[in-house]
């Protein structure tokens, strides 16, 4: 049973680490004032609509970590309530180890990281399988192109938001694409510009 949030990661053995290398007195001032929230809030809300992409961090029984990579149109994960996120799931390499890992242990993990604006959100929980809830389905998989099979819903139990230190700053070829076809317009403008009025004169 955890005290704070944080507890989920800041386990005795991580708290021992900090306390021996003078990280500790600062995440104690952390958990006595605001410490890591537990809901989803209307910030964190936005940001994960404007996603396209994730990471899902699962483990067997045993403890054998597996990271899978899920990726769709921005707002393919979406918010449930103020605890529950959600994604359709759909065919994939049929290897099923998420699948697999869910059914024998329900922790899981989720990382989200946006390059352009040099942000990360980690979520910790514990993440469900539903292949019988048709609404939720169909609510889950508006706006995607390919038919869903399932349902995959995550609990949020804390989150955090990293600082952006060593976050390479990536663009999405998307928005690199849409800026070089606007520059490429206005010049297309200009240069019709420059040429009638070097026919007027």
């Amino acid at each position: 049973m955890t005290e704070k949030p944080s507890d989920i990661a800041f386990s005795d053995s991580v708290k021992a680490q900090q306390k021996q290398r003078g990280s500790r007195r600062m995440y104690e001032r952390m958990e006595a004032s605001d410490g890591w929230p537990d809901t989803i809030t209307p910030d964190l809300a936005l940001f994960i609509a404007g996603m396209g992409s994730f990471y899902l961090a699962t483990a067997s029984a045993s403890g054998q970590p597996y990271i899978q990579h899920r990726g769709g149109s921005p707002g393919f994960l979406k918010v449930v309530d103020d605890k529950t996120l959600g994604f359709a799931d759909y065919a994939g390499n049929r290897q099923y180890i998420t699948l697999g890992n869910l059914a024998e242990n329900p922790r899981a993990f989720i990382f989200l990281m946006d390059y352009a604006r040099r942000i990360r959100i980690k979520l910790w929980g514990t993440a469900s399988v539903d292949e019988t809830d048709d609404a939720l389905l169909a609510k889950l998989s508006e706006g995607l192109d390919v038919a869903p099979q399932r349902s995959i819903l995550f609990k949020v139990e804390a989150w955090d938001r990293n600082c952006p230190q060593h976050i390479p700053r990536l663009i999405p070829i998307d928005a690199v694409e849409k800026l070089v076809a606007d520059y490429e317009e206005k010049i297309a403008e200009l240069q019709e510009e420059i040429g009638k009025l070097r026919g007027g004169t």
